[in-house]
């Protein structure tokens, strides 16, 4: 367990008694929605190994997914396509998802802490944006792991729709097989077609 992650949540337990931690998976990838999570976090059941999801391996994270899920006092998915992508923008959207997720909790978060740099407009409470949240907070770590594993399962159903793009590998970001792909087969129904070189084809 990193336990330097739920040190720093417990020491904000004895001013906010239910903490929530927010993130998003899915920012930077040319095709695919972006995914955003809301965890609340059973903090007498510390879970082995939590940690930003980016340094975790595939295995880690799926493990975690599934202690996480199962463990948590409330966690909430939300899922944003690319057709409100194109519509909002991708940072606008991404907010959208983080109120979704938010208000799909089941019980109501005394301090929500929200990875990045600003939080969504209209939230009820008190909120904090923590650039890296989701390497110095457990809970937003926890966040991480659940948008994570669910956008990539989520990408590999899209893979089996559209299997020339090489979902499955890439995820959607845009990597020379994925780039080929694009020159090769045009843009398939989920690319973001305001995102560059999507938008040029």
């Amino acid at each position: 367990m990193n336990d330097t992650l739920y040190q720093a949540d417990r020491l904000l337990l004895p001013r906010f008694r239910i903490l929530a931690g927010v993130d998003e998976a899915g920012r930077g990838p040319l095709a695919g929605p972006v995914v955003t999570a809301a965890v609340v976090l059973d903090y007498s059941q510390p879970l082995s190994g939590m940690n930003d999801s980016k340094i975790l391996s595939v295995k880690q994270r799926e493990n975690l997914f599934d202690s996480i899920t199962r463990s948590a006092l409330s966690y909430s998915i939300a899922i944003i396509d690319p057709a409100m992508i194109d519509t909002l923008n991708i940072l606008q959207a991404t907010l959208v998802g983080m109120r979704h997720a938010l208000e799909g909790l089941s019980i109501a978060p005394d301090l929500v802490l929200i990875d990045g740099n600003i939080c969504p407009a209209g939230l009820k409470g008190l909120s904090w944006a923590i650039i890296k949240g989701d390497a110095i907070h457990a809970c937003v770590a926890a966040a991480s792991i659940v948008a994570k594993v669910t956008r990539d399962r989520l990408m590999l159903d899209l893979h089996a729709m559209y299997p020339d793009y090489g979902f499955d590998k890439h995820k959607g970001y845009p990597t020379q097989e994925h780039l080929a792909a694009l020159r090769k087969y045009g843009v398939s129904p989920i690319h973001r077609r305001s995102f560059k070189p999507v938008c040029d084809m």
